[in-house]
């Protein structure tokens, strides 16, 4: 076995919670290291967010967009062409702009010396974390501190085999080699409905099944009905209310097997592929907690107060803890985790962590919602902007959708903001700001908004809290 090395931080995992506590401590002067497998066992870092979630997917819900517009909007605007779609360049685009991505942050470890460590991490007791590589052999890395920022995995569902060949997840759905003439969706969360309307757009006929009674659970219900008109639209079929109990594939396609969750007969759907996205369970197996004496609860989460676990020096981030397994989260966490080793007033706001769909239209909120304000029995004032009054909006010809503002009955404090329209990605984080520095929602409404822009769409709606909305 190797000498042992010292750092003030290893790091295990190299995704957005990893790699950013890595540059924080390097920016502060700490010794640090990261420890990272790479995603099924590649050398890149990055987690599963730069090499097969969030950076591919939005690669290719990009390029999809763009052919779909090329299809269907392009001669409406005076520009006549016929499109050919190229699956093996669109790949090869996302595989591209994802290598550069993952380059980049080798080079951000560099500037920062920080020590890649190539291999998979565990902890061997206070202090210590051994590193099997890639040939085998171990390492043994001792620390003052130990960061768990191993992420998290899609989750299985019983029945139902995922073999990335006809059975995909996540993963999987990012490099499929044809375009399906029918593809079925386990679960209407995030993953399921941007990977779903990428492969309608090339020109699948997509299927969604879900367990509950409605789309995206944890949206704002007016927003999910709208979101799942505007999907139906698109020509997405949603089956509501559904259990999957076995799935069967072939070479040429799979037989789902569905029943009412209410109770009902059993149904048979065919389809060329099928796309598990239930959701992502935490990765906390094989990682030496119990040498620490720290135990995941039954899900597999690590509890934490303040990223301290119950070990003292061991510390988690990101998906292995309990809260939205978002990557912006994650990057939260690391940064505000790393402060704190380092003596400084780590912090984070969990109240005002956004979410974001990025289909078309986008999707994005922060804050309560209405179900919420109202299960807590908290008086609140909401305003409404469609984007058909928008005159930026309406240019382009993307007048669906609308912004809506929460707001304190009282004291007019911002709750919530819920946008539903074109690069309302882009948008949403006005009122994340707004909220940090608790703005009421007349500071949004009296402050000057460029125009034209969709953005004033936000002016509007935050004027409608108390009744003076004035475009529409």
């Amino acid at each position: 076995m190797a000498e042992a090395v010292t750092y003030d931080v290893v790091i295990i995992g190299g995704g957005p919670g990893g790699y950013n506590a890595a540059i924080r401590a390097g920016q502060l002067g700490l010794k640090v290291a990261c420890v990272d497998k790479g995603v099924d066992g590649g050398e890149t870092l990055g987690g599963t967010c730069l090499n097969v979630g969030c950076m591919p997917s939005k690669a290719l819900l990009h390029a999809s967009e763009m052919y779909a517009a090329a299809n269907t909007e392009f001669a409406k605007l005076g520009i006549e062409v016929t499109p050919k779609l190229n699956l093996v360049q669109m790949m090869a685009q996302k595989a591209e702009s994802v290598a550069a991505l993952t380059k980049g942050i080798e080079f951000l470890f560099k500037k920062n010396k920080v020590d890649r460590v190539r291999g998979t991490g565990a902890i061997a007791g206070a202090g210590k974390v051994e590193v099997t590589g890639p040939d085998g052999a171990k390492t043994t890395l001792e620390a003052k501190n130990i960061v768990i920022a191993t992420g998290s995995e899609p989750s299985p569902l019983a029945g139902v085999a995922v073999d990335q060949g006809r059975i995909v997840d996540s993963t999987g759905a990012l490099s499929l080699r044809e375009v399906p003439k029918s593809l079925m969706v386990i679960g209407a969360g995030i993953i399921g409905l941007e990977l779903g309307s990428v492969w309608r757009r090339l020109g699948a006929r997509v299927t969604v099944v879900e367990y509950l009674d409605r789309i995206t659970p944890g949206m704002d219900a007016e927003m999910a009905k709208t979101f799942q008109r505007s999907l139906t639209k698109q020509g997405m079929t949603f089956k509501l209310g559904s259990k999957v109990t076995g799935a069967t594939a072939s070479s040429t396609g799979v037989s789902l097997t569905i029943e009412p969750v209410a109770g009902g007969a059993t149904e048979t759907l065919e389809a060329d592929y099928v796309l598990l996205a239930i959701g992502r369970r935490p990765y906390t197996q094989g990682l030496g907690l119990e040498t620490v004496g720290i135990t995941p609860d039954k899900r597999g989460f690590i509890e934490t107060d303040h990223w301290k676990t119950s070990a003292p020096g061991v510390w988690a981030i990101g998906d292995v803890t309990h809260g939205p397994m978002l990557a912006h989260k994650a990057e939260d966490e690391a940064v505000a985790c790393i402060e704190t080793i380092a003596g400084k007033a780590g912090h984070m706001a969990y109240g005002i962590i956004p979410s974001v769909v990025y289909t078309v239209p986008e999707v994005a909120w922060v804050g309560k919602t209405e179900e919420e304000l109202k299960a807590e029995g908290r008086a609140y004032k909401a305003g409404k902007f469609p984007f058909s009054a928008n005159s930026r909006a309406r240019i382009n010809h993307e007048t669906e959708g609308f912004v809506k503002v929460l707001a304190d009955a009282a004291t007019d404090e911002v709750l919530g903001a819920h946008l539903i329209g074109p690069q309302v990605s882009e948008m949403v984080g006005e009122y994340c700001v707004a909220m940090e520095f608790r703005a009421a929602s007349e500071d949004v409404a009296r402050t000057c908004h460029p125009h034209p822009t969709r953005s004033e769409a936000l002016r509007q709606a935050a004027m409608g809290v108390e009744g003076w909305t004035m475009q529409a």
